[in-house]
């Protein structure tokens, strides 16, 4: 197979820019660098297509491999012919390739190879060639051996027949074609096991749907349910046409006296040997299905989670809401450093409301806060509650805002955290988190294992290195999009950039502490175990801002320097112009841009992104996203009413809708139906993690805490 030209047919480009992107992987290149200072390359392929292509090209080598393992396996046996040699080397997927290895696989034993260890062979090439003009019975005499338990006619036509059978459930092409009909004309079919019980399931007690048109949430769930002991779950083939098509298959001539044998033979082998493994196959290849796009959605919602705003300069009072252990608070200043932390109670059971509020305000004295950052788990709707009725007792402006907590107690229990707040505890680390996520979302969110945040949909259920790598990818990808500052970030925000490993970060860090600031890029080299090449993958993502060069605070590679200090000349500027940003609009004095990079000898793709990072240094791309509302007001739910138009911040999308936070307890669901007027297959294709959208309300339902919204106003 020529895997490049695959790769390019599947991704729809060019068979150039899959080479490329080959040779650059293949080289040890990451995705973010290939992705961002190799465009010549690749013809500008985003990290989005340079993941899939990854994930293709290590599936389809994985499939030569297999290949090359049955066609050996096979050879060795001697049984290979020029047919199934090439058709082995065109199967396109390894179901195809294990189909037709199956007759050739070694075999524990089975009814068939017991039959022919008792040396009824023979009489079941009698039954397949089907010329036999008597009896069955009779032809059967001859093979009677009471030695190897064959005492009986009926006991040799059986093994027979159980070698017959097994030969059609090893047909590859029969199998292809049953799974086919299986799957376009099959059913899935879920049952309750105990009817009467109430449980989330009680949409799938009796449910069937078509395989075909099963979304992806459904296999979900119900495989979910499943796994709990609730649902039973079965598949529902096309018997019928699967029999007859066998039939056709195998009965070549009429004979009165083999074809009603071969009717029980092809329904035997179907329903014993081929529909239990066919069921497994579909089941497990729509699980896979379903887990991919349940994991493309989750990449996608954590992506817009990572790249929300952050809102910088203000001093914030983080607020870890609780009932019986108490509102853990913590205030951080503008760059993230911890000055305060305490506990109050004005929440149940004690409910110390007039005590918790004056500590609320000495700290928003004696600190200047601004900004309140809530916690969404257990009584932040209570905390909610205090804190407007505190605003109005403030003269100074403060806002508050709902985050989504997710994670902040995995991360306040982490080894991590232990290491960050040694003398805090779990309460304390976690509202210094949930006040630092408002300040740099990415930063802080960085420090949890991405599945905790919780933006997905069953991701407990699904494949976990899969998952793992997937969200790995993406949080890679956001963090060098955005790059980070090399003399304050963390080691768990350093381990994300490209080319740097776990324990490189670490040296980064312990470097840093020892030597003070980096000045340049370039004292990169020094750091332990940071040899060339990791230097090469990451120099362009991280910054020094105040450092010598100027050029050390842009995303301009060191690669370029010599170019880009050429090109100032040429335009009558000096590196020290870029610290200033006067160097607006030098787009417009670029003449002809392709004979420019000729001379300067950088390609056309990089002069313009040199150009365009000159104009505006260090350009954080989370500038163009929606900030988050900051509130100052209270509503709850018994003050919703149906026809309210609201503003509301998309806190997670899902197959079938996305769930909307308008600033009360209960997040609100918009199904896909009501996202927009035109059709769309997914939500994503209209709605992000993020989005400050208009909803309005379409029902409130208080006792199952339930709120419908539209997005078609």
């Amino acid at each position: 197979m020529d895997i490049i030209a695959k790769l390019a047919e599947e991704l729809g480009i060019r068979k150039e820019q899959a080479k490329a992107a080959v040779k650059l992987i293949d080289e040890g290149n990451t995705i973010p660098f290939i992705s961002r200072y190799r465009k010549e390359a690749t013809g500008s392929l985003n990290d989005e297509v340079l993941r899939d292509l990854y994930e293709r090209l290590n599936y389809l080598r994985n499939l030569e491999e297999k290949k090359q393992q049955v066609l050996s396996s096979i050879e060795e046996q001697g049984k290979m012919t020029e047919e199934l040699k090439t058709q082995i080397l065109a199967a396109a997927t390894l179901v195809a390739v294990e189909d037709l290895y199956r007759p050739y696989r070694p075999k524990r034993r089975t009814r068939a190879t017991i039959a022919k260890e008792r040396g009824l062979e023979p009489l079941a090439n009698l039954i397949l060639l089907q010329m036999v003009n008597r009896p069955l019975e009779q032809e059967a005499e001859a093979f009677l051996n009471p030695e190897k338990e064959v005492h009986t006619p009926e006991d040799a036509i059986g093994g027979a027949m159980d070698i017959l059978a097994e030969n059609i459930s090893d047909e590859a092409e029969y199998r292809t074609y049953i799974r086919e009909a299986t799957v376009r004309a099959g059913k899935i079919i879920s049952t309750a096991k105990d009817p009467e019980a109430e449980s989330v399931y009680e949409m799938y007690y009796a449910f069937e749907e078509g395989i075909a048109k099963l979304a992806g949430h459904r296999i979900l769930a119900l495989n979910r349910g499943e796994a709990e002991k609730v649902l039973t779950v079965k598949i529902e083939a096309p018997i019928e046409q699967i029999l007859q098509y066998l039939e056709k298959q195998v009965i070549t001539r009429d004979n009165p006296y083999t074809t009603p044998v071969w009717k029980e033979v092809v329904e035997d082998s179907y329903k014993r040997l081929i529909a239990p493994a066919i069921e497994r196959e579909i089941r497990s290849s729509l699980t896979e299905r379903a887990e991919d796009g349940a994991i493309k959605v989750f990449g996608k919602n954590l992506e817009q989670l990572l790249m929300q705003p952050p809102i910088a300069g203000r001093v914030v009072l983080g607020w870890d809401p609780a009932f019986r252990t108490g509102c853990k608070l913590a205030v951080v200043d503008t760059t993230g450093k911890v000055l305060d932390t305490t506990v109050i109670y004005p929440t149940a059971p004690q409910n110390k409301v007039e005590e918790s509020k004056a500590v609320l305000k000495k700290l928003i004295q004696t600190y200047d806060i601004s900004l309140i950052s809530v916690g969404n788990g257990t009584a932040s709707r209570e905390s909610e509650m205090i804190i407007v009725e505190l605003l109005k007792e403030i003269p100074k402006p403060i806002q508050y805002v709902i985050v989504n907590e997710a994670g902040a107690s995995v991360y306040s229990a982490s080894k991590l955290a232990t290491e960050e707040f040694p003398s805090f505890d779990v309460g304390q680390r976690s509202a210094a988190s949930i006040a630092r996520r408002l300040q740099d979302p990415l930063a802080e969110l960085v420090k949890i294992d991405p599945k905790s945040i919780g933006v997905g949909q069953y991701q407990h259920d699904m494949n976990q290195k899969k998952l793992s790598e997937a969200l790995g990818g993406v949080v890679e990808d956001c963090v060098n999009k955005v790059g980070v500052d090399l003399n304050t970030a963390s080691a768990s925000l350093l381990e994300y950039i490209s080319g740097i490993s776990k324990v490189i970060a670490k040296n980064i860090v312990a470097y840093r502490e020892e030597n003070g600031r980096f000045l340049t890029r370039a004292q990169l080299l020094k750091v332990g175990k940071l040899g060339p090449k990791a230097y090469e993958q990451c120099a362009g993502f991280m910054r020094i801002s105040d450092g010598k060069n100027p050029l050390d605070a842009t995303s301009v590679h060191p690669e370029s320097y010599e170019a880009t200090k050429k090109l100032l000349e040429r335009l009558g500027y000096a590196p020290e112009d870029i610290r200033n940003g006067g160097l607006k609009g030098i787009s417009k004095k670029i003449g002809n841009c392709k004979k420019l990079a000729d001379e300067l000898e950088v390609g056309e793709i990089t002069l313009q992104d040199i150009i365009k990072e000159l104009e505006k240094p260090a350009r954080d791309p989370r500038d163009e996203m929606p900030r988050p509302i900051l509130r100052t007001d209270v509503l709850e739910m018994k003050d919703l009413t149906p026809g309210m138009v609201l503003k509301g911040t998309v806190r997670n999308v899902i197959d079938f809708g996305a769930f909307v936070d308008i600033g009360v307890h209960q997040d609100g669901l918009v199904h896909i139906s009501q996202i927009c007027e035109r059709y769309i297959k997914h939500p994503l294709e209209a709605v992000s993690v993020g989005d400050v959208v208009e909803v309005k309300v379409m029902s409130v339902d208080l006792q199952k805490k339930r709120i419908q919204l539209t997005m078609k106003l």
